[in-house]
């Protein structure tokens, strides 16, 4: 299937839902265990019609869930399509959507050694030196956020390598980085947004607060 932009997500509608750096996520506040498992056994139904399986996290007093197709590593229609249809039986059950509070954290490195740093920290992660993807260090089992490597030319320590990509909702990016600068942040950089900020705490270590806006 064809993989749908940013754009395309957007314009989609889909008002539960949120795109962050990897898929779309929704969050329904069910209040109650038992709430939540009639959902996850309706969503399941579902999913199984479809031929098409989200990720699902329950948990007291909400249901998580992610979507992508990962065939392609991106979404399509048929994300678009099972979206709608969660959505639908979340709004007759009478759960409560929660897209502000969805968030998806992501590690950067800069290296300028991939070929060497990337199956340390497979193997430090996820336990195997193979589950490098590119750029990336991806866990098979979700236990551990995506590490990505950021090129850049050799460079003595110190100088900050890590930071922190916090993947919020585009609509309250800015919320969260004006609660960060209240809480003592400053903005280092915001050229790129709203596709990315960069704060800093007080003593100077670096975080990206993320979007899927102008990507």
């Amino acid at each position: 299937m064809d993989k749908l932009t940013s754009t395309q997500i957007l314009d989609a509608g889909l008002t539960d839902w949120r795109q962050l750096a990897q898929g779309i996520h929704a969050r329904f506040r069910t209040g109650s265990f038992t709430a939540g498992l009639r959902f996850v056994t309706a969503v399941t139904e579902a999913a199984e019609a479809a031929n098409h399986h989200p990720d699902v996290t329950l948990t007291y007093p909400h249901v998580d869930l992610k979507l992508i197709s990962h065939d392609v590593g991106a979404l399509t229609q048929r994300d678009m399509d099972l979206a709608r249809a969660i959505s639908s039986i979340a709004h007759e059950q009478g759960l409560t959507p929660q897209p502000g509070a969805l968030a998806e954290i992501e590690l950067a490195l800069d290296t300028a050694a991939l070929a060497t740093a990337g199956p340390f920290w497979a193997a430090l992660l996820t336990g195997d030196a193979g589950n490098v993807d590119g750029d990336d260090v991806v866990d098979p089992s979700g236990r551990v956020p995506l590490l990505w490597f950021q090129g850049t030319d050799a460079h003595e320590t110190p100088r900050q390598r890590f930071h922190l990509d916090v993947w919020v909702p585009h609509d309250v990016a800015e919320e969260r980085i004006a609660a960060a600068v209240a809480a003592g942040g400053t903005v280092v950089d915001d050229a790129q947004a709203p596709s990315f900020t960069v704060l800093a705490d007080g003593e100077g270590n670096r975080a990206c607060v993320c979007t899927v806006l102008e990507r």
